[in-house]
């Protein structure tokens, strides 16, 4: 088994997902008293979220390259950037290592297609919705991703770092999410794009396909650490 490195902490809510799935898949494919083999580098998020409000991009991405040399340093096979936004600065980070970083957004573009869809919703901070560092690798991988409105976008963005980073799960933000995916127009499911929305929805409150980012990348190491 290879030893996957994780980049966490972005949020340390999702982060904990990311450790108990990895986990639970190592332990399902082979049985037992089987787990994962993991190395976690989790950074305080209250000097990342200031950097990425300030647009201070390189600087946010210099701290995770160092971050994923530390884990490589220590052993790790492959690096798994645990956040959808953080994915802007993958490039950076992957200049920093010889090893692979799995890039959550090709995991999610093949969990989109395998389900048979190709115009998803995707619900995610704002970055992650306007910048094309997301949807235009989606895009490439013949996934049109459609965001919500503006209004939409903003109280997202608010409801994920002034709630769900913080543990807080609350239901009227739950019927606000869930009244913004029901004015999509023409989508064919939901991508769970940041990492702390299963949180807050489960595949069973929607009628339409659901990716969760978190899930699907998870997935991904694993198949890369039991390949």
């Amino acid at each position: 088994m290879r030893t996957l490195g994780l980049l966490g902490g972005m949020s340390a809510e999702s982060t904990t997902l990311y450790y108990q799935e990895l986990n639970r898949l190592v332990r399902e494919r082979l049985g037992g008293l089987h787990s994962a083999q993991l190395l976690l580098w989790s950074v305080d998020f209250a000097g990342i979220a200031e950097m990425q409000a300030a647009g201070d991009w390189h600087g946010a991405g210099a701290a995770l390259a160092d971050a994923a040399r530390r884990l490589e340093v220590a052993g790790a096979q492959a690096i798994l950037i645990c956040a959808n936004t953080m994915h802007l600065v993958a490039d950076q980070v992957q200049a920093a290592v010889a090893v692979p970083v799995i890039h959550i957004a090709d995991a999610t573009a093949d969990a989109v297609r395998a389900a048979g869809c190709s115009r998803p919703l995707l619900l995610a901070t704002k970055f992650t919705m306007e910048k094309d560092f997301y949807r235009g690798r989606l895009a490439a991988q013949g996934v049109e991703a459609i965001v919500p409105d503006q209004v939409d976008r903003d109280r997202l963005h608010a409801i994920i770092y002034d709630e769900l980073c913080q543990g807080v799960i609350s239901a009227a933000s739950k019927t606000e999410v869930l009244a913004m995916i029901a004015k999509a127009p023409e989508v064919d499911c939901v991508i769970f794009g940041c990492t702390e929305i299963g949180l807050l929805l489960a595949p069973g409150d929607l009628s339409v396909p659901v990716v969760d980012t978190a899930l699907v990348h998870a997935l991904a190491g694993v198949e890369f650490a039991l390949s």
